[in-house]
């Protein structure tokens, strides 16, 4: 007799298939009562009413202090809503007049949802435990309250370009901006609805411990620091408000790790009220969504690679006699003064445009070209922030003389304020441009809790180590001698920077606005071995002309705050 049909063979048959079901259900129980039993006691409480879109979960985001502690930037909370269910409510008036002592409530939105044929409607949304429990002391019938769950930023408009937001897109609730949009896959709980299939979700869980250990979901630990953050905000603030800016930003980065360690821009936004915002221009970072002609910020680049090739060193001997004619256009100093015989010290500290269109001349298009790719111009740098966008640099492949002689004091070509930041970082970096420049730092696995710290790229070489170390040496004099004469150089501190004062183009006709500028201010310390880069931008501030007369300033506060918060050593 064959044992598949004999009595014995199906007994065991049936005892293996009910010990599988039985393991099945225990598991399937498991998750219902351990893993979602928040999930299915909020589903619970309102599942009579409809299905809850609201009710989800997503992880949670980060700041890092510098000793290691976090400080959340966007949660879930829970909370409550107000459920009206037209028809059980008897007495309208009663019902509005009872809610509205607790909570304010618009009349006619409240009549309107009243009046409804249907069995729920909401009252108000986003109300404490106490006042749920409130409501529901009323004892009104067709009124009462059920358990939801809402994203919250804490930090309300801090770090808001780089944090972003969450809304709905269709039936979707997804990340729209910043770190949101980007990591919107980390943060999601996609598979956690409370309606999964019993076998998909156990299978699904059992794939992810045994093949990963985790899934891909978790918390999102940024490099954010908290107080330098707030820090950078209220500089960024002020120098808006002190010079009438229509926008201004800052960025402090590890020029060494391309962690960055503070971005803020302004004006900025509530991503707990975006839908109150009625100019949505304001929701692209314009660090890595913005183009700007940068201007004189852009010139060490040139004279690094001038350097490089051997052409110059900081003692080579020009003649400036104020203007130089190319291709049949005059181009002038800022002031349209000549200096006469100077030397290259002096073209990038006095910041000489006719000396930077004789290094374009002397490098020849093809070097010129060579050497701001290297440095990353036009391209992106790969940020882990949404919508970045590349430079427009067509002028760098033209036959024109004109066109690399305005590209080396930062006219005619213009790139994000975060593309510029890389190329600098180079020559704080030993001659290497930074690793890529990021906001996350980690992911905590929300299965196990496993900590996976996040790899990025490193960076080329475009420049020699010693000639990084030659024009950091140039920056510095440029702060102990040419800039306010050396009276805001910092004791102790070695510090390389430069400014940049670059017209704003006539979108709407050809060439530049007399009136608007764009200011610009780089800079790194201690110049020996940098810690930081910082740098600013301040799109037309009015009745000003220069970025040394309005971001010099904040950049030494922002030195020296840095300096004594992170108990940097002295280099000097």
């Amino acid at each position: 007799m064959n044992s598949k049909h004999s009595p014995i063979g199906r007994i065991r048959f049936l005892s293996f298939l009910v010990l599988f079901l039985g393991s099945l259900c225990i598991v399937k129980l498991f998750f219902i009562q351990v893993v979602h039993s928040e999930r299915y006691t909020t589903q619970g409480e309102g599942q009579y009413v409809r299905e809850a879109k609201d009710i989800f979960d997503r992880g949670t985001v980060f700041f890092e202090s510098k000793d290691g502690n976090y400080v959340s930037a966007a949660t879930v909370v829970s909370g409550y809503k107000v459920i009206i269910n037209p028809k059980s409510l008897v007495d309208t008036d009663a019902g509005y007049q009872a809610l509205n002592t607790i909570v304010p409530v618009d009349r006619k939105e409240f009549f309107d949802n009243a009046s409804k044929n249907t069995s729920y409607r909401e009252a108000v949304i986003r109300i404490d435990d106490a006042t749920a429990k409130k409501v529901n002391s009323l004892g009104i019938s067709g009124l009462y309250t059920t358990q939801m769950k809402w994203r919250t930023y804490p930090g309300q408009t801090i770090a808001s370009h780089v944090i972003g937001f969450i809304g709905y897109k269709g039936d979707d609730l997804l990340g729209q901006y910043g770190i949101e949009r980007s990591y919107d896959k980390v943060l999601s709980r996609k598979d956690e609805g409370v309606y999964v299939n019993a076998f998909a979700e156990i299978f699904s869980h059992l794939g992810k411990y045994i093949f990963n250990g985790r899934g891909d979901e978790g918390d999102l630990v940024l490099t954010i620091e908290p107080t330098v953050q707030g820090f950078l905000e209220e500089q960024v603030a002020t120098i808006q408000e002190k010079w009438n800016s229509d926008a201004v930003g800052g960025i402090i980065i590890d020029p060494k790790t391309g962690e960055i360690r503070a971005m803020a821009s302004t004006p900025n936004f509530d991503p707990n009220t975006y839908q109150n915002v009625e100019d949505q221009s304001l929701f692209p970072n314009p660090f890595t969504e913005s183009v700007f002609e940068l201007g004189s910020v852009i010139k060490p680049l040139i004279v690094s690679a001038a350097i490089d090739q051997g052409l110059i060193t900081p003692e080579t001997t020009f003649y400036d006699p104020g203007h130089i004619i190319i291709e049949k256009s005059t181009i002038y100093n800022f002031d349209k003064k000549g200096r006469g015989q100077v030397t290259m010290q002096d073209v990038l500290g006095q910041s000489l445009n006719t000396g930077m269109v004789h290094l374009s001349l002397l490098l020849g298009h093809e070097r010129m070209r060579s050497y701001l790719r290297g440095f990353g111009i036009g391209e992106k740098t790969g940020i882990d922030l949404p919508g970045e966008i590349t430079g427009l640099t067509a002028n760098l492949d033209s036959p024109r003389d004109i066109e690399y002689a305005t590209a080396s004091f930062g006219q005619g070509i213009a790139i994000t304020p975060i593309e510029a930041v890389l190329s600098f970082s180079a020559l704080a970096n030993g001659g290497c441009l930074s690793p890529t420049p990021h906001v996350g730092k980690m992911i905590i696995s929300s299965h196990d809790n496993s900590e996976e710290t996040l790899v990025y790229e490193k960076g080329s070489c475009p420049i020699k180590p010693e000639t990084a170390n030659v024009i950091t040496q140039m920056l510095v004099t440029n702060i102990d001698e040419y800039y306010a004469e050396g009276k805001e150089s910092l004791k102790h501190y070695s510090v390389a920077a430069k400014t940049g004062t670059a017209q704003i183009p006539n979108h709407e006709g050809r060439g530049y606005y007399d009136d608007r500028h764009l200011h610009s201010f780089f800079g790194y310390f201690p110049a020996n071995d940098p810690k930081y880069l910082v740098f600013f931008f301040n799109s037309n501030p009015k009745q000003i002309k220069y970025a040394s007369q309005t971001l010099f300033p904040p950049f030494m506060e922002t030195v020296k705050f840095l300096t004594s918060y992170y108990d940097i050593p002295p280099d000097r």
